[in-house]
C-alpha cells in the first residue's frame, strides 16, 4: 500500500476522565468538573467549564479551592476501576469498525480505514461517535490522516472547531486547505513535540505546524533527532510510524503510590511493598513474562523542609526468573528492611520487575524441564489470577499485604464502582 494514500483514524474520547462521571451522573452536564490524581493531589481531567476558568493541566488541587467554592467546581477522585472498564467497552466497540487497531492509550486508539472505498469517511466517523454515545454515553472525536501524526491533528481540529462536528478527515482537503489550518495551530501541539520542544522549536523560528511542515528534515535531524525528521515527514504525508495492533511487552513494570498519610513503621511500608508487589506481578503475568530482578525503593516528601529527606533504594538480583507473587514478594520485603531507616515519616514506596524475559525463554533445570517446583507455582498463580478476576480484585492474597490498609492513598471523592461491583451498581427501581 502506497504510504501517501493511507487513512488512518485516531479515535479520542473527550475529557475521559470527566465523561465517565458525567455517564453516571447525568446532573453534571454543562457543570465544571474536575478529576483529581492519586491522593486527590492535582487536577487530571478537567471539563470545557473548568478549562474556560484557566485551570491547567496538573495544576495542585490547593491552588484551586478558592477558585472552586466559587465557580461551584465539583470535584472527584481518580476512580481509575471504573475507567479502565470503560476504556475496554470503548475499545472493544471501535474494534468493529476496523481489522486493524491500535490502542494507544486509556482514551485513544487508531484504527486503519485503509481501502474503506464504500465509505465516505466524515459519514463513517460520524456513525463511530454514534455508535460509541449510543453504547457508552461517552463523546469521543474522530481524527483521519494519512499517517498517524495526521490523524493526531486531524483530532485536535476536530476537537477545537465545532464546525466539524467531531470529525475531521485531512484527506478530504487539499493541501492548501490543510495548510490554512496548520498555519493556525501552535506547534507544541504536535503529537510528540510538546512542552520540552515548543520552545527549542519556536527559538528558531518554527512556531506553527506549518512552520515545522517547510523546514528541512535533514537539518533538523542534525539539530534534534531523527524523531524529528520523522515528524516532519509524517506532517508531510509519509508514514513513518506503523500501527502497533500487538502491544509489545513491557521491558519493565512500576508499580509506586503515595500513601494517603505519612508512615513511619516499618510494619506498614511491608504491607504497601506487599501489595504493590503483587499488583506488579499480576501484569507480569498477564503479559506472560518472568522477572530477573527487583527493585524497591522508599522516600520522604521532598517538600517538607521542617522534616528530615531520606530516600533510598535497592535492586535485588534473583536466582532464577519467577512470575510467583510469594517470591517476588519475599525479595522485595527483604530489600525493604535492609533501606528503612527509623525516625523518618515515608510519603512514597515503590517496586519495579525488570530483566523481564518471555515465559518461554525462562531459564529451565539441568535436563532442560521445568522442574515440578515451577509447575506447582504455575498453577497456584494462574488459580489465584482466576478467582480474583471473577471475585473481584484482592479476593485472595497474601497475608502481607494486611486488611485495613490505613496508609492507603486518600480517594476522598471517589464515585462507586458502577460497572464492576454488584453492591455499587446504580439501583433505578425500589
Amino acid at each position: 500500500m502506497d504510504k501517501h494514500n493511507r487513512s488512518i483514524a485516531l479515535i479520542d474520547v473527550n475529557n475521559f476522565y470527566v465523561s465517565c462521571e458525567r455517564v453516571f451522573n447525568p446532573k453534571l452536564e454543562d457543570k465544571p468538573v474536575v478529576v483529581l490524581s492519586n491522593n486527590d493531589g492535582c487536577a487530571v481531567a478537567r471539563s470545557n467549564e473548568v478549562k474556560a476558568l484557566g485551570v491547567k493541566m496538573g495544576q495542585p488541587w490547593f491552588q484551586l479551592k478558592d477558585l472552586a467554592k466559587k465557580h461551584g467546581i465539583i470535584v472527584y477522585s481518580s476512580n481509575y476501576t471504573l475507567y479502565a472498564d470503560m476504556s475496554n467497552r470503548v475499545m472493544s466497540i471501535l474494534a468493529v469498525f476496523s481489522p486493524n487497531q491500535e490502542i494507544y492509550s486509556i482514551d485513544e486508539c487508531f484504527l486503519d480505514l485503509t481501502g474503506f472505498k464504500r465509505h465516505n469517511l466524515i459519514c463513517y466517523g460520524q456513525h463511530i461517535r454514534q455508535r460509541v454515545k449510543q453504547w457508552t454515553g461517552l463523546p469521543v472525536c474522530v481524527g483521519i490522516g494519512s499517517t498517524k501524526t495526521l490523524a493526531k491533528l486531524a483530532n485536535h481540529i476536530a476537537k477545537k472547531n465545532p464546525e466539524f462536528n467531531g470529525v475531521c478527515d485531512l484527506n478530504a482537503m487539499s493541501l492548501g486547505q490543510q495548510d490554512e489550518w496548520f498555519s493556525k495551530i501552535e506547534v507544541g501541539e504536535i503529537w510528540g513535540i510538546g512542552r520540552r520542544l515548543a520552545p527549542k522549536l519556536q527559538e528558531i523560528g518554527i512556531k506553527t505546524v506549518l512552520d515545522l511542515k517547510t523546514a528541512s528534515p535533514s537539518q533538523l535531524r542534525t539539530r534534534f533527532s531523527v524523531v524529528m525528521e520523522k515528524t516532519i515527514r509524517e506532517i508531510n504525508g509519509t508514514a513513518c510510524i506503523e500501527l502497533e495492533e500487538i502491544n509489545p511487552p513491557k521491558k519493565q513494570i512500576v508499580s509506586s503510590r503515595s500513601f494517603g498519610i505519612p508512615v513511619s513503621d516499618l510494619a506498614s511500608l511491608e504491607e504497601s511493598v506487599s501489595l504493590y508487589i503483587s499488583r506488579a506481578a499480576e501484569k507480569l503475568r498477564r503479559q506472560q513474562s518472568y522477572a530477573g530482578s527487583v527493585h524497591v525503593s522508599i522516600r520522604t516528601s521532598p517538600f517538607k523542609e521542617k522534616q528530615p529527606y531520606y530516600a533510598n533504594s535497592m535492586t535485588i538480583a534473583l536466582p532464577r526468573q519467577t512470575d510467583d507473587t510469594r517470591l517476588l514478594a519475599k525479595v522485595a520485603l527483604w530489600g525493604l528492611r535492609k533501606i528503612y531507616r527509623r525516625g523518618y515519616r515515608y510519603q512514597k514506596a515503590g517496586v519495579m520487575l525488570s530483566e523481564l524475559v518471555p515465559r518461554q525463554y525462562r531459564q529451565l533445570d539441568l535436563f532442560g524441564s521445568v522442574s515440578v517446583a515451577d509447575n506447582q507455582s504455575s498453577k497456584l498463580m494462574s488459580v489465584m489470577d482466576q478467582i480474583n478476576a471473577r471475585m473481584g480484585r484482592g479476593t485472595l492474597k497474601l497475608a502481607s499485604e494486611g486488611f485495613k490498609q490505613p496508609w492507603k492513598m486518600k480517594q476522598g471523592n471517589k464515585s462507586p464502582n458502577y460497572t464492576t461491583s454488584w453492591e455499587e451498581l446504580i439501583c433505578v427501581m425500589k
